[in-house]
């Protein structure tokens, strides 16, 4: 059965909603929100090797309720004993023993372990986690390709017999992934002059961000018309975020907190703003 075709707003109307958008972020963008998302965890730290660090594990366990990510990641630092950077750098199969009975949802300790061993190599190789993240911009660019098309392939070139299972964990935008996991983690990471995302990376403009997708942003995009696309692929990345450059071309992926913030704040929308009502 087909669904219903969506509309979206003109760019005028789009505009008219900015005021509102904005004053959401105003209220959910706060360091009162920090203890209850896993971005905590790159706050927790000191270095920022390992707030890089700790913070690309959090970002890739976000995955289910915010009260279990924590506490999975939280099992996960003690395991690496509160330095991820230490950890990594001098990681050996004795150290191994440490990941033993780890598990959250479909990651077990295999997968930790072989994430390990590409970050350690990372670490070897490039100096510093963003320097691998700037290699993987600049051979994207190189090729005329998108960040997230290089970086799942960069990542496992650095230890080649990682298995299968444990790759389904890094998204490529070459599989249609809407990537939302990693577009989370550099929201975090790169964008700056903000009380939460800490803006520790600089190796791309804070432009080129893209809003990570889950279910919830996706559901009040279409409500709202920003979003036509059903399916919650990159695709539909794409049209979110070429709306939103509409309202910042220097910081989209702020909306981020507009459209997660309405379920945050339990906000009703307003009904004049409600463009598609049927939308699951």
């Amino acid at each position: 059965m087909l669904k219903p075709k969506l509309k979206v707003l003109s760019k005028k109307k789009l505009l008219d909603r900015k005021s509102w958008l904005d004053e959401i972020i105003e209220e959910v963008e706060v360091p009162e929100y920090i203890p209850s998302d896993p971005v905590s965890f790159m706050h927790a730290f000191d270095s920022k090797e390992d707030q890089l660090l700790a913070g690309f594990f959090a970002a890739l366990m976000a995955w289910g309720r915010r009260d279990i990510v924590l506490a999975k990641v939280t099992d996960l630092l003690q395991r690496m004993e509160y330095q991820p950077e230490h950890f990594i750098r001098n990681f050996t199969e004795e150290s191994a023993q440490n990941l033993i009975g780890f598990k959250h949802r479909t990651f077990t300790s295999t997968d930790v372990y072989w994430l390990i061993r590409c970050l350690q190599q990372a670490l070897r190789r490039f100096g510093h986690f963003e320097a691998f993240w700037s290699h993987c911009y600049r051979s994207a660019s190189d090729q005329n390709l998108h960040l997230m098309d290089v970086f799942h392939d960069e990542f496992f070139a650095l230890q080649p017999e990682t298995p299968q299972r444990t790759r389904k964990h890094i998204a490529s935008k070459k599989k249609k992934s809407s990537c939302k996991r990693l577009l989370l983690y550099l929201r975090w990471s790169v964008r700056g002059n903000s009380p939460v995302d800490l803006g520790l990376m600089q190796f791309m403009p804070t432009s080129e961000l893209m809003i990570p997708l889950d279910v919830h942003v996706a559901r009040q995009a279409r409500k709202l018309g920003l979003l036509s696309r059903h399916q919650n692929d990159w695709g539909a990345v794409q049209e979110l975020n070429d709306r939103l450059l509409l309202l910042d071309p220097e910081d989209p992926s702020k909306y981020d907190y507009a459209l997660f913030g309405i379920g945050v704040l339990n906000k009703e929308l307003p009904p004049e703003f409600i463009v598609n009502t049927k939308v699951e």
